[in-house]
C-alpha cells in the first residue's frame, strides 16, 4: 500500500503497521537526543501505527506498551506534538510523492527534527534526522 491522496472521494487510505526489524546504525532515539536507557525501553515498546487519510487530512494512531495517542493533522498546517519521552515539538507534515515529510522544531532548544514516513514494499519506513544523525525504524504491515 502506498500513501497517496484521494481526490474528493471522502474515502480513506488506511494502513496498520507493527514494529518489524530495527534499522542499521543509530537506532530510535539517539537521533532525537534520547538517552541509552530510554532507547532500550523503546526497542521493546511494540509500537503499532495506524494511518488513515481523507484528502489532506490524516489521522495517526500510535499504540505501544507505554502510551496510546491519536494525532490529527492537515498537510502543510503546523500543529503541536510530543514524543514518547515528553519532548514537545511544533511543525507540519507535507506529502512529497508517496512520502510523508515533516519538519518539527523542539520547543526546549529550538533544534530541528526532520521526519519521513514512506511505504517501501510491505514495510512502513520511518526516518528521523536530528543534528546530522539519521535513525530508521521499520514496521511490517499488519
Amino acid at each position: 500500500m502506498s500513501i497517496h491522496r484521494r481526490k474528493r472521494s471522502g474515502r480513506t487510505s488506511a494502513g496498520i503497521y507493527g514494529q518489524g526489524r530495527a534499522g542499521s546504525g543509530v537506532t530510535g532515539g539517539a537521533c532525537t537526543g534520547i538517552g541509552m536507557m530510554k532507547r532500550k525501553l523503546g526497542a521493546h515498546d511494540n509500537l503499532k501505527i495506524t494511518i488513515q487519510q481523507n484528502g489532506d487530512k490524516f489521522n495517526v494512531k500510535e499504540a505501544s506498551n507505554f502510551r496510546n495517542i491519536e494525532i490529527e493533522f492537515t498537510l502543510g498546517v503546523n500543529f503541536e506534538y510530543s514524543l514518547a519521552d515528553g519532548t514537545e515539538l511544533s511543525g507540519a507534515w507535507t506529502l512529497e510523492g508517496n512520502k510523508l515529510v515533516a519538519t518539527f522544531t523542539r520547543k526546549d532548544n529550538g533544534k530541528v527534527l526532520k521526519a519521513t514516513r514512506e511505504i517501501v514494499g510491505d514495510e512502513l519506513v520511518q526516518t528521523y534526522v536530528y543534528e546530522g544523525v539519521e535513525s530508521k525504524r521499520f514496521f511490517k504491515r499488519g
